[in-house]
């Protein structure tokens, strides 16, 4: 039960790709997102999924894994998809019921946009796959390090990030825990709307009322424990660039590039 959902887990291995430098993870992820959003073609959007399934073999994890970490975020890609598929017109008209109305370019835009979403969320769900919270937090304090002279609070902000990704896998699992527990009660959602805001109502109490716990309980550790934030903190394994790096740079580039060109094929085509 409490491994229904994986988002945010890290999969122990390792691979290549575990070992690349998290600062070049997350920034390769984010240029993963530009190349996602520049794709503009189906051509485009089969060389990245040719890359994504190429890492995911590199990385070696399971397709159960990969799964589950991706579950949680599927209703972000319907919702967004479904919107394409009833607000896009043109074409022929495949359905028509009242106001309702579906062309096949909506159709076309569906498909695309879903594409486009998955492998988005496959791609960045490979970071904390590959990733454990401790060096994606180290990491990202230290790409923001440089705007820390200007104020930003580079630590504060890593260390929100750190706890947020340790936190959803919990927070995942209390819900599945607190929905068992409420049914076995005798909740139901039953089909009166009334009664499906009662239970969600039922479900959502609770579980907040556990992250505030969760919340103060995490604060009165820290403070315990005299935490003060970075300065003068030292680390065990200090961050270091290495060849590898350098490739997984290279192999993005050339993602980049096969982009470029697919859509300019198509364009010309």
């Amino acid at each position: 039960m409490g491994n229904a959902f994986s988002f945010g887990s890290y999969y122990p291995a390792s691979s290549a790709l575990h070992r690349v430098d998290p600062r070049i993870k997350l920034a390769l992820g984010f240029t993963f997102i530009v190349i996602i959003l520049l794709a503009k073609c189906a051509l485009a959007l089969i060389a990245i999924a040719a890359f994504v399934a190429m890492l995911y073999a590199i990385a070696r994890v399971p397709a159960v894994n990969a799964v589950k970490s991706l579950a949680p975020l599927m209703i972000i890609v319907v919702f967004a998809s479904v919107l394409n598929l009833f607000m896009i017109d043109g074409g022929a008209t495949l359905v028509q019921i009242g106001f309702i109305r579906i062309t096949e370019e909506g159709v076309r835009r569906f498909l695309f946009v879903a594409c486009r979403l998955a492998l988005m969320m496959m791609g960045m769900s490979l970071i904390t796959l590959t990733t454990t919270t401790l060096d994606l937090t180290e990491a990202f304090e230290r790409l923001l390090s440089p705007l820390a002279r200007i104020g930003l609070p580079a630590h504060e902000l890593g260390m929100i990030l750190g706890i947020a990704l340790r936190f959803m896998p919990q927070f995942a699992s209390e819900l599945v825990w607190t929905y068992h527990a409420q049914v076995s009660r005798g909740a139901t959602l039953g089909s009166s709307p009334v009664r499906g805001v009662r239970m969600l109502s039922s479900l959502m109490v609770p579980l907040f009322a556990s992250v505030f716990r969760h919340a103060e309980t995490l604060a009165q550790a820290m403070d315990a424990r005299c935490y003060h934030g970075g300065a003068g903190r030292t680390k065990l394994h200090p961050l270091a660039f290495a060849p590898r790096d350098g490739v997984a740079v290279v192999m993005t580039a050339l993602l980049l590039v096969c982009v470029l060109v697919a859509n300019a094929f198509m364009a010309a085509a």
